[in-house]
C-alpha cells in the first residue's frame, strides 16, 4: 500500500491525540489512544495525548495544534460532532467528515442508505412500541438481534429467539437513548475488512463460542478466534474487499474504517455496519488486517494520519 503525502515527520506538525471521551466507549477509546499515542512518538512525530472528559472544544482550549489524530470512539468521537467542531475550528483531522460520520454512527440510516443504493443488508424492523413487536415477529420470524441504532462495540445488542426476549431486548436496549431495531439473524460466517485510503487490508474472519460477538468477545474473552488469512478464494476476498469498499463509498466514509460483513449459508454477503474510528490497540482488529499486510502498527497510525491531509 503507497504512502503518498509525507516523507517526514514534521511535515506532520504539531499533532493532538484525542482519546477518551464521554461515550460507554471511554476506556476502548483511552487504550487505542495511547496506543496511538506511545507509536506516533516511535515515528518521532510531535505528538500530545489529550483526555477528553467533557467535550473537544474544552480540551483543546488555549492549545495550538496542526492536525488532529481523532481516536475517540462512539458518540461525540466518531458521530459527525467532533468533526464538525474540527472544522469549525480549521483543524485537519483524521478518519471521515461529519456527513459520513454521522450516518455511519447511526446504524439505522447506514442500513437505509445501503437499501437505497441495492446493496445487501439483513431486513430489519424498527421498534418503537409493543405494536412494533408483533409485526417483528410476523416479518422477520426468530431469531433476531435487537440493536440500538447509536452504541458501538456490541453494547446494548440481544439475541431474541421468543417473544418474551424480544419484549426483554427491546426494553434494554432502548435504556441507550436512541432508536431500537431488530435485525434478522444470519446464519453464516462474520467477516471484518480493514479499508484505508480507499484500499482494502486482508480479510479476516471472527470467530466466536459465545451467542454473536459481543463486548466480551471483543474485549474480554481469550476463547474469540481470528482467521487472517480468513480461508476465502482469491476471487471472493476480492468481492467481498469490492462489496465494502462500495459500503464505504455510498455513505462518504474516507480515511480509514472498518466494514463488518457476514457471508450467509446460501453464500450471500450481508452488510452489517461500517466503524469510522475503529479500536487501534495492537490487539485490534485493523492493526491485524493491517500486518498481514505487510505493515507494522508504527506504519499503520502513521499512514492514518496522513488521512488528516484531506
Amino acid at each position: 500500500m503507497k504512502s503518498v503525502f509525507t516523507k517526514d515527520a514534521k511535515d506532520f506538525g504539531r499533532v493532538a491525540v484525542l482519546m477518551g471521551g464521554t461515550a460507554a466507549e471511554r476506556e476502548i477509546s483511552l487504550n487505542s489512544g495511547n496506543a496511538v499515542y506511545q507509536a506516533l512518538l516511535h515515528n518521532k512525530v510531535d505528538a500530545h495525548a489529550i483526555d477528553v472528559k467533557t467535550n473537544g472544544l474544552e480540551a483543546l482550549n488555549g492549545m495550538s495544534f496542526d492536525r488532529v489524530f481523532n481516536i475517540i470512539h462512539g458518540r461525540g468521537g466518531e458521530d459527525g460532532v467532533l468533526q464538525a467542531l474540527l472544522q469549525t475550528l480549521a483543524l485537519p483531522y483524521t478518519g471521515s467528515g461529519v456527513l459520513a460520520s454521522a450516518l455511519s454512527m447511526d446504524k439505522l440510516r447506514t442500513k437505509l442508505c445501503w437499501q437505497g443504493a441495492g446493496l445487501p443488508t439483513p431486513k430489519w424492523v424498527l421498534l418503537q412500541n409493543e405494536c412494533d413487536i408483533d409485526r417483528c415477529i410476523v416479518e422477520l420470524g426468530f431469531p433476531v438481534i435487537v440493536k440500538p441504532a447509536q452504541e458501538g462495540s456490541s453494547l446494548g445488542m440481544s439475541r431474541a429467539e421468543t417473544k418474551q426476549e424480544l419484549l426483554d431486548a427491546w426494553q434494554a436496549a432502548t435504556q441507550y437513548q436512541c432508536d431500537v431495531y431488530a435485525e434478522a439473524w444470519v446464519k453464516g460466517k462474520e467477516y471484518t475488512v480493514g479499508v484505508l485510503n480507499g484500499e482494502g487490508l486482508p480479510v479476516i474472519r471472527l470467530e466466536t463460542p459465545n451467542v454473536f460477538y459481543d463486548f466480551d468477545a471483543k474485549y474480554r474473552a481469550n476463547t474469540t478466534q481470528y482467521h487472517c488469512p480468513a480461508g476465502l478464494s482469491d476471487e471472493v476476498e476480492a468481492e467481498l474487499i469490492r462489496l465494502s469498499l462500495d459500503a464505504c463509498a455510498v455513505l462518504g466514509v474516507t480515511g480509514w474504517g472498518r466494514v463488518d460483513v457476514f457471508i450467509d449459508e446460501q453464500g450471500q454477503a450481508q452488510l452489517i455496519e461500517v466503524n469510522t474510528v475503529p479500536g487501534m490497540t495492537d490487539h485490534s482488529l485493523v492493526p491485524m488486517a493491517a500486518k498481514a499486510a505487510g505493515l507494522s502498527f508504527e506504519q499503520l497510525v502513521w499512514r492514518i494520519l496522513e488521512t488528516s491531509f484531506k
